[in-house]
């Protein structure tokens, strides 16, 4: 692979040459500070306060499920540093070379949602700065950045890694400065005294807002987390992956969503429009002429977001069985992100409903993948036999079904236990909520299903995967070349 930022990665879902592998585990706090330095982080405090619940327990839960959300992120790129692979690709050795399918297709679609969710606010964020400076906002402008923002998603993520981890470092610099002069702006918006006097939650309203918050952050991340961890030296430390993936991918968004919390509990207006229109709201409480600075910190936000989005996908798409060259991964979902897009922007009715609809929904499956694939990290104790994640007949086997079967179990029993009202096709969740009150008790917008299905995920695989690891790491080593780019675009 060129070592140049602007040429094709050449890697795909293929184990990393030694000759490859490079940098350091700090150099994982550039991407991830970058991808999640964005103003939905500030909307995501007026969701928050949607519970009912007071700053306190509304700052607590924030900053306890963006840290904790994001240290399974930090966990789950120990792998990548073992096994110089993609997330999928590694998630075999605990679900089978073709058994990692369920989990990958589960990945592609929950990373195609977000970035075309990224893609979607970007857009619509530019129309309404244009508007606001009287450039107009209308259609026209909604597709000139629509053409925009989607070209530099696609081609970012077609590039790949090298131009990731270069570009997400000057992303950092920029748009966390530009980030930090509108807290400085905003803050005179801030009515403590409002704040303070927010009432109190129950137990089920901030169990709910914690769980929303480590779906909307973290969790929506775990499937990506070895993505870009795989090129590390294998003596790269442990601890300092996890470390340095967890501080960049949570310090932003904490930021942001605690001063988003105060904001929105300043002003009851203010609150409902942050929920309705997160960037129009944010732009009535900044001056004229810094509108164009927020413009470029949003957007730079956003866009870094959906380029890792679109990256991991395509790697996600090659898991799921496509035969084809990475960048071909990348195009064919480049073209879902822009139809998707389209309909959101000049179509639908609504965006939050169905937003919040698809993060729960796959937010389920995706936990129970997240709690096995956590596990069984926490069980090996020797790097991955990574010629074998390639062949069926290996030591990871074809199909592992106690793993396929937990993500089954652990889906059917979390659905059941989270409903969505503001999406009506999602009227079937939430069959399980009957002794607990139901779909319109206490408990019922409590998410419990996310929690459920991480648990039955990681408590499940320790009990039955803790044999078959053991077995793994227990098989006679492979010798034998590295499995290659153009070897696995021709594995099924």
């Amino acid at each position: 692979m060129s070592d140049t930022s602007l040429s094709v990665e050449a890697n795909g879902i293929n184990q990393i040459a030694e000759n490859e592998r490079k940098g350091t585990p700090r150099d994982l706090f550039w991407p991830w500070f970058a991808a999640n330095v964005s103003v939905l982080g500030v909307a995501y405090g007026s969701y928050i306060l949607g519970f009912g619940i007071s700053f306190w327990q509304a700052a607590l839960v924030g900053v306890i499920g963006v840290v904790l959300s994001f240290l399974f992120v930090g966990i789950i790129s120990i792998a990548g540093k073992r096994g110089s692979a993609p997330t999928m690709t590694l998630t075999r050795a605990a679900f089978g070379v073709r058994g990692g399918r369920l989990p990958s297709l589960i990945s592609w679609l929950l990373t195609v949602g977000w970035e075309t969710s990224l893609v979607v606010v970007a857009v619509l964020a530019t129309a309404t700065i244009f508007d606001r400076l009287g450039a107009g906002g209308g259609t026209a402008t909604k597709v000139v950045a629509l053409i925009v923002i989607v070209a530099l998603v696609a081609l970012g993520g077609t590039l790949g890694f090298n131009l990731i981890m270069r570009a997400q470092r000057w992303i950092t610099w920029i748009a966390g400065a530009l980030t930090v002069a509108y807290l400085v702006f905003a803050a005179d918006h801030v009515d403590f005294g409002a704040v303070s006097d927010l009432p109190g939650g129950s137990a089920a309203a901030v169990i709910g807002a914690l769980v929303f918050t480590m779906t909307g952050f973290g969790l929506g991340w775990v499937n990506a987390a070895a993505d870009y961890s795989r090129y590390l030296p294998r003596s790269a430390s442990t601890r300092g992956v996890v470390l340095w993936t967890t501080l960049g991918s949570s310090l932003p968004p904490v930021i942001l969503l605690v001063f988003g919390i105060l904001l929105a509990g300043s002003s009851t207006g203010l609150n409902t429009a942050i929920s309705a229109d997160p960037v129009g709201a944010l732009t009535t409480i900044l001056p004229t002429w810094f509108l164009l600075p927020f413009a470029v910190a949003t957007i730079l936000g956003l866009v870094s977001g959906a380029i890792m989005d679109v990256y991991s996908s395509g790697l996600a798409l090659l898991n799921v069985g496509l035969k084809a060259p990475r960048w071909v991964a990348v195009c064919i979902d480049s073209t879902l992100m822009l139809i998707g897009a389209v309909y959101v922007v000049f179509f639908a009715n609504d965006f939050l409903g169905p937003f919040q609809g698809f993060l729960i929904t796959l937010g389920v499956p995706i936990a129970a993948w997240c709690g096995i694939f956590i596990a069984d990290i926490l069980l090996r104790k020797a790097d991955y036999a990574e010629a074998e994640l390639f062949t069926p007949s290996g030591r990871y086997g074809d199909v592992r079904w106690a793993s396929v079967g937990l993500v089954v179990v652990g889906s059917a029993v979390g659905w059941g236990l989270v409903t969505n009202t503001m999406a009506s096709w999602l009227d079937w969740q939430g069959y399980l909520l009957g002794p607990i009150g139901g779909k319109d008790g206490d408990w019922a917008f409590a998410n419990l299903g996310v929690i459920a299905a991480l648990v039955i995920g990681f408590v499940g695989y320790l009990l039955l995967g803790r044999g078959a690891v053991r077995s793994q790491e227990a098989a006679p080593a492979v010798t034998g070349s590295a499995v290659t780019n153009a070897q696995t675009e021709g594995v099924s």
